[in-house]
């Protein structure tokens, strides 16, 4: 079900199916841990020039370190701090082509160079975001903005707080 013969579409063909085998495997599964790993992998195995893919979590007032592939990273990002910390005050994704541009990033793996993060917003609840790095320069564009804030709301979509 989940083999990279699977993506041979286009690129937004290719990211309905990951989205289509995230709603099959988090279908029924009231766990958010467990989803977030599945999803983290999912997406690890889906996209290729990456070097990590996770959660952080909001948890008193900050994101913490949640499921994710990759080296290990920063446990705890406060908001407004980097692009994590940024994208989750401001609500809004952060695509950011070159991470030595942005202002106050946190280098958690010197090897990354770009980053996309979605903020997992749920009502008026911030719940955390999903963060994705990247060892190129300009790896996210909004192709992968669009289709990755849909892979975000079925994740929300199938949370119960």
């Amino acid at each position: 079900m989940f083999s990279a013969s699977s993506y041979t579409g286009t690129r937004e063909e290719n990211y309905e199916v990951v989205i289509r085998q995230l709603e099959a495997l988090i279908t029924g599964e009231p766990d958010w841990i467990a989803n977030l790993s599945n999803a983290s992998a999912l997406l690890n195995q889906f996209l290729d020039n990456i070097n990590w893919v996770g959660f952080y979590l909001m948890r008193d007032g900050e994101l913490v370190l949640g499921p994710f592939q990759g080296l290990p990273a920063c446990v705890r990002i406060p908001l407004g701090k980097g692009v994590c910390g940024t994208a989750a005050e401001r609500r809004e994704t952060e695509l950011v082509p070159d991470v030595h541009q942005f202002p106050g990033h946190i280098a958690c793996d010197a090897a990354s160079q770009s980053e996309i993060v979605v903020p997992i917003v749920s009502g008026e609840n911030l719940l955390g975001v999903l963060d994705i790095d990247s060892p190129s320069l300009n790896r996210f564009d909004e192709i992968d903005q669009k289709y990755l804030e849909k892979f975000v709301q079925v994740l929300v979509g199938n949370h119960s707080s």
